[in-house]
């Protein structure tokens, strides 16, 4: 599909705000029409989650606070990637998931990338799917305060249909892995 007629192009670029985890740019955009517009957003390194889910059919989830939205939000494990993690985004998957909930797995799917944001941030998430869990230790960051809980799948999907989970790179992992969950076992 030809989409050339859609594209904007950058006039110039100002970096208005460099944080430690967001950046954020006021560009002045030449329209397909040929008009001038702005668009401010937040350049970010990306980030990884990662859907685990045991044998008996439980999801590995975290809950914690998110200071943005001031409540607590139920969500699957995930990170920002660190700074020359996009060269081996797989290890900063497994990573999030040992950090986090202390597994490690013998088997980890990508299941693709998704735009949190898109008209407002830079930022991709890898997903990933690990299963053949084994648990040792987590190791949170020293700023991070989360609790492992385990839900069974069926009851995540439940819970994203009806609206109860919504973290959108939960939502769209749990589904995922659902549907290539149920294509297996009507393959076997």
């Amino acid at each position: 599909m030809n989409e050339e007629h859609l594209i904007e192009r950058e006039k110039s670029s100002e970096l208005i705000f460099d944080g430690k985890v967001l950046h954020l740019y006021r560009d002045e955009v030449i329209l397909p029409d040929g008009s001038e517009s702005i668009r401010e957003y937040c350049k970010h390194n990306g980030g990884v989650c990662v859907i685990p889910v045991t044998d008996e059919g439980e999801v590995i989830c975290v809950r914690q606070y998110r200071y943005a939205h001031r409540k607590c939000v139920l969500e699957i494990p995930a990170g920002k990637l660190e700074v020359g993690e996009k060269n081996d985004i797989r290890a900063a998957a497994l990573r999030e998931l040992k950090e986090e909930t202390g597994a490690e797995c013998d088997e980890l799917i990508y299941l693709g990338e998704m735009y949190p944001s898109p008209a407002l941030l830079s930022e991709v998430i890898y997903m990933y799917f690990a299963r053949g869990l084994k648990f040792g230790e987590s190791h949170l960051d020293e700023d991070e305060f989360l609790e492992c809980e385990r839900i069974p799948l069926e009851k995540m999907v439940e819970m994203v249909c009806s609206g109860e989970i919504t973290d959108a790179k939960t939502q769209i992992a749990v589904l995922r892995v659902w549907k290539m969950l149920k294509e297996e076992k009507n393959k076997a």
